[in-house]
């Protein structure tokens, strides 16, 4: 990665375009909407309620990152999006039933002012659920020009010059990357035949590629991760991020399995089970669905425990992951995990977690804080797999050949040290060589 020689100010209103304008994309809207009226606190926020460290700790320099870094202002960004429903952002929102309607009313006019453009949506890769409100064309190239249209009209009718996307619709089918990703031709070519190995959210990845505008993807679909869409970020030169946001269960692996490899405390197996019903439960009760998402929550731990390294402590690690589909819990999913250790001498232990989170909660921060961030790495000039946002997702994103970081605190150190490094300071090594000059 190239460091940039300057980077570029954020002017002017930023628009933040988000597929799937659901549970999540409304709890992020509205809470941003609250926040910026001083009616509630964006808590969750690394962008706007966390430090960084600078230098040694004898000076004691440690800003908030939204003043060490020309990050957008909330006050800049104007939101739209795509869904498969008509509902506008409040009316989706009180569907969700994520926040109280007494915060919603008090943005009820803001919300109501956010109408989804009509969706790329093809009942094939998400099966459970049925569009009303969807576009239609006779290839999914023109589909593609569809979307690239939308984002022009929303950046020309609220005078933007800027522009991200998040995915936050759901999870599509489980998809192998196949012969038409491996290339943008190829990618072209399957375009215009209507390659059933495109799915709906790639569709979304491409427009918005192709109009210069980084891409985020908070599900666990293969929307970029490809090889045709990172040779077209390049040649573009758009950030791209992901994939799947790293909330509740995975959030806590990526603190725990840490923690145990780190004591060298061995693990024989790792059982995980969740219940949630709200729209993304519903989803993943298909079974197509459910093995993309599967898969994403499944790797975590292989990388952080490393079998090969040590094979005394996990090469016979048996790790289950489990989703139901129960309605009544709505977006207050639980995440139960069942751990079965063992230390000194082999002699087992227990550990039992049950995190009972909001999902829709914890993910909103995510949704503001990658649109600030990729919309900074653009105007620093970065381009192509932001890895140092790893700290983000379930499955990141890495360079071909690389195996992903999962462990959340060493991708915070690489998520701050990446904001070190383009800002001029020196990266933090936690030597403590300040005791030693």
């Amino acid at each position: 990665m190239k460091k940039p020689t300057t980077i570029r100010p954020a002017h002017g209103p930023l628009a933040v375009l988000l597929p799937g304008l659901g549970a999540v994309a409304t709890t992020a809207i509205a809470g941003v909407m609250l926040a910026r009226r001083g009616l509630a606190e964006p808590i969750g926020s690394l962008t706007q309620m966390g430090t960084i460290r600078l230098g040694p700790r004898t000076e004691g320099r440690s800003p908030r990152i939204a003043d060490f870094v020309p990050l957008a202002k909330m006050s800049d960004l104007v939101f739209g999006g795509w869904d498969i429903f008509r509902d506008d952002a409040y009316e989706s929102a009180l569907q969700a039933d994520v926040l109280a309607r007494e915060h919603l009313d008090l943005v009820e006019h803001e919300l109501r002012s956010i109408r989804p453009m009509p969706a790329v949506f093809d009942p094939a890769y998400v099966r459970r659920l049925h569009g009303t409100h969807v576009k239609r064309a006779p290839t999914k190239a023109d589909l593609v020009e569809q979307v690239r249209e939308d984002i022009r009209r929303h950046m020309r009718q609220n005078d933007c010059q800027r522009a991200v996307a998040v995915w936050c619709a759901s999870t599509e089918v489980y998809l192998e990357p196949t012969e038409v990703h491996r290339s943008v031709e190829a990618f072209e070519r399957g375009l215009l035949k209507n390659d059933a190995s495109i799915a709906s959210s790639q569709i979304y990845a491409w427009a918005c590629i192709k109009e210069g505008v980084p891409f985020a993807n908070g599900a666990p679909n293969l929307t970029v991760d490809f090889p045709a869409a990172w040779e077209l970020a390049r040649k573009h030169e758009v950030p791209i991020a992901g994939k799947d946001f790293k909330t509740g269960q995975t959030l806590m692996k990526t603190v725990i399995a840490p923690a145990l490899k780190a004591r060298m405390l061995g693990v024989r197996g790792w059982f995980s089970t969740n219940i949630l019903g709200n729209r993304d439960g519903e989803v993943l009760d298909d079974p197509g669905s459910f093995k993309s998402k599967e898969v994403s929550k499944l790797g975590a731990l292989e990388t952080i425990f490393r079998p090969d390294l040590h094979p005394a402590l996990y090469r016979d690690l048996f790790h289950k992951v489990r989703i139901e589909y129960y309605p009544p819990r709505g977006d207050a999913k639980e995440g139960w995990d069942n751990i079965d250790l063992f230390g000194w001498l082999g002699y087992p232990m227990q550990m039992k977690i049950d995190f009972l989170c909001r999902d829709s909660i914890l993910a909103a921060p995510i949704v503001l804080d990658l649109a600030l961030f990729l919309d900074f790495a653009k105007r620093a000039g970065l381009y192509g797999i932001q890895e140092w946002l790893s700290f983000y997702f379930k499955c990141p994103m890495t360079a071909p050949g690389l195996d992903p970081e999962h462990d959340l605190f060493v991708q915070l150190k690489k998520l701050k040290n990446t904001l070190r490094w383009l800002m001029g300071e020196e990266p933090i090594t936690h030597l403590g060589t300040e005791y030693y000059d």
